[in-house]
């Protein structure tokens, strides 16, 4: 197949920054894209060959679309599975595969996989609504404090919520949940893998995330993750065990919680790039957004090394603003060496929205480190008053 300036054509469901990140690489390529997404304003608007405005969820939307692209992939699970599926049995290619997304769309099938293929992870129960877990805590059935997640379109901080009182439940949405024991951890880790159609696999380093403690959002991505050797082993080692068992094709980010014990615990994956893998523009020789194509394509997988050290701030919406997104300080940051802003192109700002990152590398961490927190305490995200 030739897919460099050719008529070959990729479909991307899911037009956000992730998207627009991973058009960075189409375009290097010279690959046509095709990009469905329901907002007007999506990020990857500006950046694909064709756009299509429509719903992710509908099967009709998501069927006809994916009808006339060679591969299909995704830069967010919530999708129309149904729909993948039948395209999948009419010979689109779709990376990651439906039966894939199945498993981890829902947060109550993806810790029941993890317990069937002794993937270690925290002890958990689940509930068919949200009602049901006042009984289970009279009862003796339930202990607080637990954490409750919503089984489908839970992200970033949304569809999570730390329970330590009957009074914290009000509120919640009556759906389909799991309540998940509280880990007491020392950090929480991820490990970016790649499997590629022809099932080559490489993982990324560790990274470690540093979180914010109110938002429940990460704060820092540090790699390499400032850990022992063995518990790095350990953790890429779950993770490739968490993406032999599940078959995906693509990137697989997993989620891991290092217990005081330094026992490696997977919290939960998403198959796509992630969050956790966006220092790799700078920092990586082959960054996730071009190894997530290169795998969907079947290209050979490229070096997964680091050059630097790398450190990754999120910008996200300051509280208590609403409005036209406004930067305030970037120039001041970009005097510090070695930092790059990414600014994702979404015009309103609202509180804890994900608007940008910056990356900070420096051959050495600690100082990568230092500098990551001048520029989050110099660069603001606000709304023109």
């Amino acid at each position: 197949m030739h897919y460099f300036s050719s008529d070959f054509k990729l479909g991307i469901l899911g037009g956000g920054q992730l998207g627009k990140m991973l058009l960075y690489e189409t375009r290097k390529w010279d690959i046509q894209t095709k990009v469905l997404d329901a907002s007007k304003e999506a990020p990857c608007k500006i950046a694909c060959n064709e756009f299509v405005l429509g719903s992710l969820m509908d099967f009709d939307t998501v069927y006809n679309f994916g009808k006339d692209v060679n591969v299909l992939t995704i830069e967010i699970e919530n999708v129309n599975t149904d729909a993948l599926e039948k395209l999948e049995e009419e010979g689109v290619k779709v990376y990651p595969q439906p039966s894939a997304l199945r498993i981890i769309q829902n947060k109550a099938t993806q810790k029941l996989f993890y317990t069937d293929n002794d993937i270690p992870t925290s002890p958990f129960t689940r509930f068919a609504y949200t009602s049901e877990i006042e009984d289970s805590i009279s009862n003796g059935g339930l202990e607080l404090p637990f954490v409750w997640k919503s089984a489908q379109f839970g992200y970033d901080g949304q569809g999570v919520k730390v329970v330590r009182s009957i009074s914290d439940l009000k509120g919640l949405p009556n759906v389909e949940c799991i309540a998940e024991q509280m880990v007491n951890f020392k950090n929480e880790l991820a490990v970016i893998v790649a499997r590629s159609t022809k099932g080559e696999i490489k993982t990324y380093p560790v990274v470690e995330m540093e979180f914010h403690p109110e938002a429940n959002q990460v704060e820092y991505v540090i790699c390499p993750a400032r850990i022992d050797e063995k518990v790095a082993q350990k953790a890429q080692e779950v993770a490739l065990k968490v993406a032999d068992k599940i078959q995906h094709v693509g990137l697989l980010a997993v989620e891991l919680f290092q217990t005081q014990e330094d026992a490696i615990l997977v919290n939960e994956v998403a198959p796509r790039p992630h969050n956790s893998g966006h220092y790799s523009i700078e920092a990586s020789y082959t960054n996730q957004f071009e190894q997530h194509i290169r795998a969907i394509l079947g290209l050979p997988l490229g070096n997964t090394d680091s050059k630097v050290a790398g450190v990754m701030v999120n910008l996200v919406g300051a509280e208590n603003h609403t409005g036209n997104v406004v930067y305030e300080n970037i120039e001041e940051i970009m005097q510090l060496d070695g930092v790059t802003p990414h600014i994702y192109g979404k015009k309103q700002t609202r509180p804890f929205r994900k608007m940008g990152h910056v990356t900070i590398v420096d051959e050495d961490m600690t100082s990568a480190r230092e500098v990551a927190q001048k520029v989050k305490e110099k660069i603001k995200v606000v709304s023109k008053g």
